[in-house]
């Protein structure tokens, strides 16, 4: 009876796993592999030439093409850190006001929250571009009214990645405030009024009660805005290029420069091939640190 019960069960998944096999797993495999082989992406893959780890070598090495997949790596290193250090301690906050504090239209805030993040990225970055406009843009505008001076924002190396990482925070931030609300949820209520019986303060019950509770929630938050922030493309291409002097050239940008623009497809898939591995031990290393957090 086992056995008859499984077959259904295994032919309804077998679309599914046709699917994702391929559309994930064999492109994951075809990347891999040209990885190891010299290969330019407008010809035919019959023309990719075995070279082993010498595609590896290249990024890794002195000459330019090492140069400047290592700055294009440590600015999605610094843009991914800013924007989940920003991203997760904001949302819980937002969520501690709307859910927790039962402010008076608690559903709207959170309906506008989350409507950022539907917002399609390309409109985000167009507006944003906007708002950063050094002359016209209403920022500099705002800061000129309280006396302060005008930034460069975007066209300036020492701001244009913090820049690109607020306009991501905006956009996300509603959706992880969301996640936080429904963390909050689950949290008895009867644990705060032990809390407050036992004479915890507003600050003692969050640290002791809301936080270790919400771990969790965070975990999987942490997670997704890791990997949302690896994946940013549209801001960089349709605002900044790369620039100015490739302080927002963050990686799947400059994987497209040279897979395609350039036509290094087997370099490009070295580069792809280690963003996805250091993306995998960051997520590792996120669960490792959870685990750790919940022994002691």
């Amino acid at each position: 009876m086992n056995a008859v019960s499984k077959q259904p069960v295994a032919t309804m998944l077998a679309p599914a796993v046709i699917l994702i096999g391929v559309f994930i797993f064999v492109p994951m495999l075809l990347t891999i592999w040209l990885s190891f082989h010299q290969w330019s992406s407008q010809t035919g893959f019959n023309t990719a030439e075995f070279v082993g780890l010498r595609n590896y070598e290249d990024i890794f090495g002195p000459l330019s093409v090492g140069r400047d997949f290592k700055r294009a790596f440590t600015n999605t290193a610094i843009y991914t850190a800013l924007s989940v250090v920003i991203i997760l301690p904001l949302s819980v906050l937002l969520g501690l006001l709307v859910y927790q504090r039962r402010v008076r239209g608690g559903t709207f805030l959170r309906t506008v929250l989350f409507a950022t993040y539907m917002v399609p990225m390309i409109a985000v970055a167009l507006v944003w571009s906007k708002l950063y406009s050094p002359t016209e843009g209403p920022i500099n505008q705002i800061l000129a009214v309280i006396g302060i001076g005008e930034q460069p924002w975007l066209s300036s190396p020492d701001t244009a990645l913090v820049s690109i990482v607020i306009l991501n925070v905006w956009q996300q931030v509603g959706y992880f405030t969301v996640l936080a609300i429904a963390g909050l949820t689950q949290i008895p209520p009867s644990l705060y009024e032990a809390a407050r019986i036992d004479g915890a303060n507003a600050i003692q019950e969050f640290f002791g009660v809301t936080l270790p509770l919400l771990r969790r929630t965070l975990l999987f938050s942490a997670v997704i805005a890791v990997i949302n922030a690896v994946q940013v493309f549209e801001p960089v291409a349709l605002i900044t290029q790369g620039g100015p002097a490739g302080a927002t050239n963050v990686l799947t940008y400059h994987i497209r420069r040279v897979g395609i623009e350039r036509a290094q497809g087997g370099i490009g898939s070295a580069m792809a091939v280690m963003l996805m591995l250091s993306l995998i031990v960051v997520i590792i290393a996120l669960f490792a640190f959870a685990r750790k957090g919940n022994e002691e």
